[in-house]
């Protein structure tokens, strides 16, 4: 029998990703226009963010705790978005 925890020993808890219209349009947008913009793994705890754009792929040099690694992920997908959106 369990002990009740719905938590995995082990699981990966890379926080909330919060929800915000206008981060998820960019992020869809990012995907739709091939690049690619997630999370890898440091450790359980944090995670650096890779983005692949044109067959290229850039690792941020700093690594982000839990939560944050969604608002920097969403930062670039804004970033991306609003740079490139009237382009394609």
């Amino acid at each position: 029998m369990g002990s009740g925890s719905t938590k995995r020993k082990g699981a990966v808890d890379m926080g909330n990703t919060g929800y915000d219209k206008n981060d998820w349009e960019a992020y869809r947008w990012c995907i739709r226009n091939n690049i690619a913009i997630g999370a890898k793994a440091k450790a359980n705890n944090a995670w650096y963010i890779n983005i692949t754009n044109n067959g290229s792929t850039y690792t941020s040099p700093e690594s982000y705790g839990k939560t944050i690694i969604w608002k920097k992920i969403f930062e670039y997908c804004r970033y991306y978005y609003e740079k490139n959106k009237h382009r394609k």
